[in-house]
């Protein structure tokens, strides 16, 4: 190779380093994407639930965390600090991760009754496998009561009624209550009614036994309850008014008889003249044989 040709070499290889290093520094020079995005981003502190959170819970500091949230994304009526909500109620489900705010939250009462509604009432009531439409009742759900209640219309006939309808269910869970000196384990069902329905229900447990009839969520309609009774379910009650029906031809053979007494009478024309006699031949014609 002859020197000319040593020497555009030379130059394109200096050539090459330089721009390379160009580059190298203007990228080293740059701030990265997360650096850039860091010094954007403002971000300010909020209280969140650190675990799942059910209604009338009371709020301790275990059961809680501060996060950072982006300024422009915290949500309206969040808190910034644990002290802000400490031995506060809240009164709806909370996720964990999920910003607490004040909308959530009661600052008076606690457990359930800070769910209830002015001028309502919440009563509880045993259920089974059966009663509870096989554990199938969830709060939110809104149920009819049906009772039952024993020898009402006499010896061996129970009755059946439907006391209260569209009844929301508060709560449903298990309790432990203590029988025979043990502790035993049973399901419940907390409702929202009225005054006028707590009554009913209170006297509907004393009395007989309470099921409860499963709606559906967006089915409001009120129907006219009437009672049922053994007799009804059983078909007891049909003989009474089939003889009763059977009794009417008796009656009508009584009304027909006297209208069979009445003797007939005959019109005849007989010269010229228009006779009624009680029989064909008259015995006063002297022409009859």
């Amino acid at each position: 190779m002859d020197k000319k040709g040593i020497a555009l070499l030379l130059v394109a290889v200096v050539l090459a380093v330089a721009a390379g290093g160009s580059v190298y520094l203007y990228l080293k020079g740059m701030p990265t994407a997360a650096t850039a995005g860091e010094q954007v981003m403002e971000t300010v502190p909020v209280v969140v639930a650190s675990k799942d959170l059910t209604f009338g819970t009371l709020l301790k500091e275990h059961e809680l965390s501060v996060v950072n949230f982006p300024k422009e994304s915290v949500p309206s009526g969040s808190y910034s600090s644990l002290d802000s909500v400490l031995n506060q109620t809240t009164k709806v489900f909370v996720v964990a991760g999920e910003p607490i705010l004040a909308s959530k939250l009661s600052s008076i009462g606690g457990g359930l009754s800070v769910r209830i509604p002015s001028h309502m009432r919440a009563m509880s009531v045993k259920i089974d496998e059966v009663t509870g439409v096989s554990g199938f009742v969830l709060p939110g759900d809104r149920v009819d009561v049906v009772v039952t209640v024993e020898n009402v219309a006499g010896t061996n006939v129970a009755v059946t009624k439907t006391i209260l309808q569209d009844i929301e269910v508060l709560a449903a869970g298990t309790k432990t209550e203590t029988h025979n000196n043990r502790n035993i384990t049973v399901q419940t069902a907390t409702l929202v009614i009225d005054p006028d329905g707590a009554e009913k229900l209170a006297l509907g447990v004393h009395q007989g036994k309470v099921h409860l009839s499963l709606r559906n969520p967006v089915d409001h309609q009120l129907t006219e309850a009437r009672s049922t009774d053994t007799r009804d379910m059983l078909g007891m009650n049909k003989p009474t008014r089939s003889s009763t029906r059977r009794s009417t031809p008796t009656t009508t053979v009584t009304h027909k008889d006297p209208v069979k007494v009445e003797n007939p009478s005959f019109t005849v024309i007989r010269d010229g003249r228009i006779l009624k006699q009680e029989s064909v031949v008259d015995e006063q014609d002297p022409n009859k044989k």
